[in-house]
């Protein structure tokens, strides 16, 4: 081995340790803020499934036991404090992965690339590649990280009230779902892979942080819409007569007529004056019975897992598309210094 290709090896290892010191030196403020708010959250979702879930509980208790009495002295203050603080955690922790998104796509790469800071990073010794890597790395591990711990203690918080807490929400409720489980975390993880590329695209703070706060907000509503279409529902098929089936409990998919041979046509509209009436019109279109979709509650981790898969796979495209537009960038870099070269 020759003493360059040495005294290279030496100090190869030493370089990419200083990429991560400076991201973390520059970005110290947001990674203070972010630690700030988990430990503020887990505090407040561990009060919420502790004290406050046990005082609604009680006041839940001392009403069902005198409601039927003229004077009922309960914990009204107690039940009507859990609600509000369940509501007010609940919307907070489905709202980070926005806040994630705003980030990413204004102070990871847009301002870097607005200020020069990148270009003037890729031209003292770091590879382009190396730059993005660590800027996506590091704050996944920490998003993924924080995201995951609330998201346990979320539903720690709900268990505790399920079954004793009258009002609790139920497990289908669309924030409580998703608060509950793992498509949050990968909605996080999607939303900062859609905001570097968002900031490396437009290369401006302010427009990269309204994109990729929409860009989120699209896959989000994205993802919500195939989720109950993502896992086989349960489909349950009653008499024309007896109506639909007794109430269920779960992710609603569709309902209305079941025909011969097995098909399913949404619910038309009937303006027959009796059921009767209606049951024989819908029978004369060919129809045998009602029939109705859903998720019952053993689809919860199905659907949680399939989403999440989803969400994660969005990710991955997000962040090959950020190489792909920071090798156009720094071709550009490369193709200016050959130029003025």
């Amino acid at each position: 081995m020759s003493a360059a290709t040495a005294s290279a090896a030496v100090r190869a290892p030493a370089a990419r340790p200083r990429t991560a010191r400076w991201l973390l030196r520059l970005h110290r403020p947001a990674l203070v803020v972010w630690t700030a708010l988990v430990i503020l959250g887990a505090a407040l979702l561990l009060w919420l499934a502790g004290p406050l879930t046990d005082a609604a509980a009680e006041g839940w208790r001392q009403y069902n036991a005198c409601k039927w009495s003229e004077k009922c002295p309960y914990a009204q203050d107690a039940i009507l404090r859990y609600k509000d603080v369940y509501n007010y955690l609940t919307l907070s922790l489905a709202a980070l992965p926005f806040l994630v998104a705003a980030w990413a796509g204004a102070a990871l790469t847009g301002r870097e690339l607005e200020s020069g800071t990148a270009r003037l990073a890729w031209t003292q010794g770091i590879t382009p590649v190396r730059w993005l890597v660590t800027r996506l790395a590091l704050p996944a591990a920490a998003v993924a990280a924080g995201t995951s711990l609330l998201v346990f203690l979320h539903h720690r918080a709900w268990s505790a009230a399920d079954g004793r807490v009258d009002t609790a929400k139920n497990w289908y409720d669309f924030w409580t779902f998703h608060t509950n489980g793992p498509t949050t975390v990968a909605l996080a993880l999607a939303a900062l892979a859609a905001g570097a590329l968002t900031g490396l695209a437009l290369g401006r703070a302010l427009p990269a942080l309204a994109v990729s706060v929409v860009l989120t907000a699209g896959v989000w509503g994205l993802a919500q819409w195939l989720m109950p279409h993502l896992w086989p529902a349960v489909t349950r098929v009653t008499s024309l007569e007896h109506g639909y089936a007794a109430p269920y409990s779960g992710v609603d998919v569709a309902k209305g007529l079941a025909i011969r041979g097995g098909g399913h046509i949404p619910e038309p509209e009937c303006y027959a004056a009796t059921t009767e009436g209606c049951a024989r019109i819908f029978r004369e279109r060919g129809a045998v019975g009602w029939f109705h979709a859903y998720h019952p509650a053993s689809h919860y981790w199905p659907l949680q897992l399939t989403t999440s898969a989803f969400l994660l796979a969005l990710a991955a495209l997000f962040t090959l598309a950020a190489f792909r537009v920071l090798r156009r960038l720094s071709g550009s870099l490369r193709a200016g210094k050959g130029a003025t070269a």
